[in-house]
């Protein structure tokens, strides 16, 4: 079995549900007392967000990047960043490292295809769903990608931060978070891609009527099998 290395922390919240879903899916596949070969490295979340707001993605990168070759010296095979958003440094961490980065986005770019899904809705960080490094994946693969109008964005990105990091789960923001996918429903979208690791904590399949990818779950489940592939 590979060692996965985890780079986690952003938030610690999803860094759990990613731990659980890996071993969860070993002992399905493998059975018995079977469980995953990991290796976290847990960031310090409020200097990673410190970066997101000033916009020092470069400063944001370094970090991650030096976490990554951590990972690396210490014996993973390849890497997982924990986190939607931090990939748009994916590719500054991937110059630092000499093992692959299986990347969140095209991943679930998988998971559409393979449900022949076209327009998908995409819920995340405001940088997830205003800029290009994960929504081109997703294009890339011949899936047209919706999202939400800017105070929708303001609504979604504000209940990540101020409330599903801190471990806050609150009624009145799933009820937001359901209006607006419906909204995008009504524009067309065929399902939901919860593209924040922290947004299936308050999102789930009974919510709404369009087919949700978690994608926690979506790299999780494919990185636990691909540690299992001879």
């Amino acid at each position: 079995m590979k060692t996965i290395g985890l780079l986690g922390g952003m938030s610690w919240e999803s860094t759990v549900t990613y731990y659980q879903i890996i071993n969860e899916t070993v002992k399905r596949e493998l059975g018995g007392l079977h469980s995953a070969k990991i290796l976290l490295y847990s960031v310090d979340f409020a200097e990673i967000e410190e970066c997101q707001a000033k916009g020092d993605w470069e400063r944001s990168g370094e970090i991650l990047a030096k976490a990554a070759e951590n990972l690396e010296k210490a014996g993973a095979d390849f890497i997982v960043i924990c986190t939607n958003t931090m990939h748009k440094v994916a590719p500054q961490i991937q110059e630092n490292i000499h093992i692959p980065i299986l990347h969140i986005a095209e991943v679930t770019a998988d998971e559409l295809k393979s449900r022949e899904i076209e327009r998908t809705a995409l819920l995340g960080t405001k940088y997830t769903m205003t800029q290009d490094f994960y929504k081109a994946k997703l294009e890339e693969a011949g899936i047209q990608v919706l999202v939400p109008d800017e105070a929708d964005r303001e609504t979604v990105n504000n209940i990540i931060y101020g409330e599903l990091c801190l471990g806050v789960i609150r009624e009145e923001s799933r009820k937001a978070y359901r209006k607006i996918i419906g909204k995008l429903a009504e524009k067309g979208a065929q399902a939901v891609i919860l593209g924040c690791t922290e947004i299936g904590l308050l999102v789930k399949q009974e919510d709404t009527a369009l087919p949700v990818f978690d994608t926690t779950l979506i790299h999780g489940e494919r990185a636990a099998r691909l540690a299992m592939e001879e």
